[in-house]
């Protein structure tokens, strides 16, 4: 049985996701965007056969299952699924709106960290648990881009390299433009036993886009974009192997390379939905939490402010303790 989507907003990623959908079964039924001859163009180019003028409008369809958008609260409100672009929301006291919204209405909510959902990932997570390369003992990533836009896909990984586990301490340098963007950063995380992550990421100079996983018995590099994994074993024989993931070819030109992946967490989704689940094993809400507490501590240790983080009466949430369950701690 597909899964009926609804779209919210008819840019380029919402262009990539419904020709990454196209891979899997057909399952779009409505798009929706501010303008409505906007979604009427994006509608006819995709064969979707609902438009709307308004986001409003597809909150209110009863058909729809999901809904892939960047903005999630007026959909949660509305007890509508959905799949939220990351990064799931600017800072932390966002994030927890979203995910008490979803509490409270008894609705799935996931964030599209879609690397997450790749198959390199999910063998990754294999091995980690049969502990082929030992204890992890360091974990590297280097990337493209700014915090929230590539740096968030480094700081995740790290959180799946070691399940979820909260960092004792995090140190952050970096370098911002005139703008206040910040144009290079590095993030050190340090867990405990000894175990260390070293994220670094740039808009500035092109950088390998790789990571490593170090263990006490082997190493697991993992090439960009995320489809090409090696493994060597440090024991014994000294394996050694290399594995690589393919994707289907796109029916239509992709505006971001490789966005057919994104059939793997559209896919995720789906299985969640058909299992009554209202969040993915995944990528979990207290990941998506976490993460966020991560990326407002680096950004606080850098200089970058958002205009989200400007009012005073706004809580404010800590790396430690937890509030319903949640790892957050509001002062």
């Amino acid at each position: 049985m597909a899964t009926k989507w609804g779209i919210c907003g008819a840019g380029k990623i919402s262009h990539d996701f419904v020709v990454a959908m196209r891979t899997l079964s057909p399952g779009v039924m409505a798009v929706a965007a501010r303008k409505l001859e906007d979604a009427q163009q994006f509608a006819k180019r995709h064969g979707i056969p609902k438009s709307y003028g308004s986001y409003e409008e597809l909150a209110e369809d009863q058909e729809i299952d999901v809904v892939y958008l960047c903005v999630g609260l007026l959909f949660l409100h509305a007890r509508r699924n959905v799949l939220c672009e990351k990064p799931f929301a600017m800072n932390s006291r966002e994030v927890h709106q979203l995910i008490t919204a979803a509490r409270k209405n008894n609705v799935f909510l996931m964030e599209g960290l879609w690397s997450r959902c790749f198959p390199v990932y999910r063998e990754i997570s294999r091995l980690l648990m049969q502990d082929i390369v030992g204890e992890v003992k360091m974990v590297e990533e280097l990337g493209g881009g700014v915090l929230l836009d590539i740096g968030v896909y480094c700081l995740q990984f790290v959180l799946m390299v070691f399940k979820g586990e909260r960092p004792e301490s995090i140190q952050a340098t970096g370098v911002c433009l005139d703008t206040g963007v910040d144009e290079s950063m590095v993030v050190v995380l340090k867990f405990p036993r000894n175990r260390m992550a070293v994220c670094g990421f740039s808009i500035s100079t092109a950088l390998p886009n790789d990571a490593t996983i170090c263990g006490t018995m082997g190493t697991i590099r993992i090439g960009l974009p995320y489809f090409r994994m090696q493994l060597q074993q440090l024991t014994g024989n000294r394996n050694f192997s290399e594995t690589e993931y393919t994707l289907p070819e796109p029916a239509m030109p992709l505006n971001f390379t490789n966005s057919t992946g994104l059939r793997y967490e559209a896919e995720e989704v789906r299985q969640c939905l058909l299992n009554g689940l209202k969040e993915s094993s995944r990528m979990t809400l207290a990941d998506s939490a976490m993460l966020t507490e991560i990326m407002d501590e680096a950004r606080r240790q850098v200089g970058v402010v958002f205009s989200q983080d400007a009012d005073p009466s706004t809580p404010r949430y800590l790396l430690h303790g937890a509030i319903d369950g949640w790892p957050l701690t509001l002062i």
